[in-house]
């Protein structure tokens, strides 16, 4: 009777080594994708730095040019209202 308990005890021993074994390798294998996911990540962000580097000295021009542009925009707005009032017959 008592070697059959101490075999139990070591079967059941066993199998708790073995699942904890396998919860840390699922750990290990998590832990290193994220790792990798992170570097990717990390040079992701790099090629966003550096192709947003050179934005502030643009920024003034592209304002300058929505501003000409919103001029225009507000023009032929002023027209299309006119040609809507003429169509309506309300001149």
């Amino acid at each position: 009777m008592t070697e059959l308990l101490v075999v139990l005890s070591l079967v059941v021993t066993l199998a708790i080594v073995l699942v904890l074994v396998g919860y840390l390798l699922a750990i290990i294998y998590v832990l290193w994708t994220s790792g990798t996911t992170l570097k990717n990540l990390a040079g992701g962000l790099v090629a966003v730095r550096d192709n947003t580097q050179p934005l502030p000295d643009d920024i003034p021009a592209i304002n300058g040019a929505l501003a000409t542009l919103l001029e225009s925009l507000l023009k032929v707005n002023g027209n299309l209202a006119a040609i809507v009032k003429v169509a309506q017959g309300k001149t």
